[in-house]
Formats: structure tokens, sequence, C-alpha cells
């Protein structure tokens, strides 16, 4: 006979660090696994052959998971020059190009600064978007190229952190959206060289960083009934917002879905706290001072 595993209400954020060789699904069902939770999320896949920074969302803190997801994202990527890869990264079919001479470091460091800003791209035929309910690399797999059309996406840095024969590490400071394997394709082609991307590893997503993320290693070998004390609070998805403070009928009134009015606070998203200093939810207020909910924690208990 086989017995259901049970499930319980787990809430809170794991930030997690992706290993390599793993998707992000699959990580979201170890981690399901490991806490015996009933909902678990995450904040933006990664790739299996990318690793780093993945926070995970439990049980309440999915409803929120979504300010996460468009948060800015820091990576570290290994471009390798002279080569093209047929998927952008090494998983495809490598070819080496004919060239005469690697750029200079100086000729590297010129041509970075060429992408930081508001730039265009356009999404590889290797990726997880949809065309008619497909995903687009079903499509390259079977030799099928879909039009697309480009992307403004925003890159706030860039800094080169090595240039080693003719491997270039780099880390990117990027909005939501970016395609760092065609950013490092078009690095390649805009040094008319080649070159696409051998390793990759999220190290920021918004205020969190790689260096307070936990391990998959680390969970495993810790005891169930402890694993808890790696989960923040929910609230800690929305720690860029200010807090906000209500008394008991104000409290009330938001949890009704009434609109209340707040004094003296700058228009704009702010955490909503109970008077016994509780995270009830997300709430907005308008140039009017008038504050209303965006989003609430479960009304139980």
């Amino acid at each position: 006979m086989q017995f259901k595993r049970l499930k319980f209400n787990v809430d809170g954020l794991l930030i997690a660090n992706k290993p390599l060789g793993m998707s992000s699904n699959q990580l979201v069902s170890k981690i399901k696994f490991l806490f015996s939770a009933k909902k678990v999320g995450h904040t933006g896949t990664l790739d299996p052959m990318a690793t780093g920074l993945l926070p995970l969302c439990l049980g309440e803190a999915t409803k929120f998971s979504s300010y996460l997801l468009n948060a800015d994202k820091t990576y570290e990527a290994s471009i390798r020059l002279g080569y093209k890869s047929s998927t952008g990264d090494k998983e495809g079919e490598i070819t080496k190009q004919n060239i005469n001479k690697i750029p200079s470091l100086a000729e590297i460091r010129k041509l970075l600064n060429k992408f930081i800003g508001t730039i265009e791209q356009l999404p590889p035929m290797y990726s997880a978007l949809k065309h008619q309910g497909k995903p687009l690399y079903s499509y390259a797999r079977e030799g099928i190229d879909i039009p697309r059309a480009k992307r403004k996406i925003m890159i706030h840095k860039i800094e080169l952190l090595s240039y080693q024969g003719n491997n270039l590490i780099i880390s990117i400071m990027c909005s939501k959206g970016t395609y760092i394997r065609t950013l490092a394709e078009d690095i390649g082609d805009q040094l008319n060289i080649g070159g696409y991307l051998i390793d990759l590893k999220r190290t920021k997503i918004g205020n969190f960083s790689i260096e307070n993320s936990i391990s998959i290693e680390a969970i495993e070998q810790t005891k169930n009934d402890e694993r808890i004390k790696f989960l923040l609070p929910t609230e800690e998805l929305l720690s860029e917002y200010k807090n906000i403070v209500l008394n008991s009928k104000e409290e009330i009134a938001i949890k009704d879905g009434r609109i209340i009015e707040i004094k003296e606070k700058i228009p704009g998203m702010y955490r909503l706290y109970s008077s016994n200093n509780d995270f009830i939810g997300l709430g907005e207020i308008d140039k009017t001072e008038s504050l209303k909910v965006k989003r609430l924690k479960s009304l139980k208990n």
C-alpha cells in the first residue's frame, strides 16, 4: 500500500542557490519535497546551465512573487570569443571563426560601454518564450525559425572582471527580460570575431545577494523540523518599500477592501502592518492620500 506524503502550509522566502544542471522547476519540486510544502514558486527562471540566486516563495509568499520578478538582476557571465554556437551557449554546435587577431583590452572596454543604457534585443530561438502556445526552443530543435520582435531592455552597468586569452568574464546589472546569451553573441558580433556564453551565474536580484543564499546540500543535511530556519518572512520580498502601521479601525477597513485616508505620506507602495506589528499585505497611496490594498495575506486565523 502506498502512503500519500503529508503536505503543510509553510510560508516564507527561501534564498536558494541553484546548482548547475537543475532546471528552475526541478528546484521548486525539490524544495516542495524537502519542506513538505503545499505551495512553492520561483521568482524568475534560470536555464539549467546557469547557476546562482533563485529566490523561492513558499505558501503566502507566492502572492507577492511578482514584485521580485520585476526587480533588476546582476549576472556574472563567461564568454568565449572567436567561436559561434548554434544555441548561443556551450550546449550548441560550436564553430570556430576565421579571425586575424583577438581584440585588445582597451577595445573590449570601449565596446562594453556601448551596451550600457536602453538597448534592443532579439529574443533567442532557444528560449522559453511561447509562440502559439509552444516554447520557441521546441521550434528551434525542429529547425524552424519563428520571426520575433526586438525588445527594449536596460543595461545599468557592465564591469569587466577578467580577460585572458579568448575568455571574457563580465558582470552585468540589467532589467527584467534581458537575455545574457544574446548579449554574449552581440558582443562577439560587434567585435567581428563571434562569441558565445560558456558560463552564467546570477549574483543579485533586487536587494538579495548570492552571499546570503542557501545551497540544496545545506538544506538536505539539516533535520526536517529545523529547515524552517532557512526561511525569511514573507515581507522580505517587499523590502524596498517603507512600512505603514495601521490602527485597529484602519486594519479592519483595509481587510474589508475599503479605501482609507493616510496623511503625510509620499504616494507609492507600502508594506502594511497591524497594530501588533504583524505583516498583513501591500498597499498603495495615491496623490489624494488614499490608501488602497494591492495584495493581502490570507485572512485565516
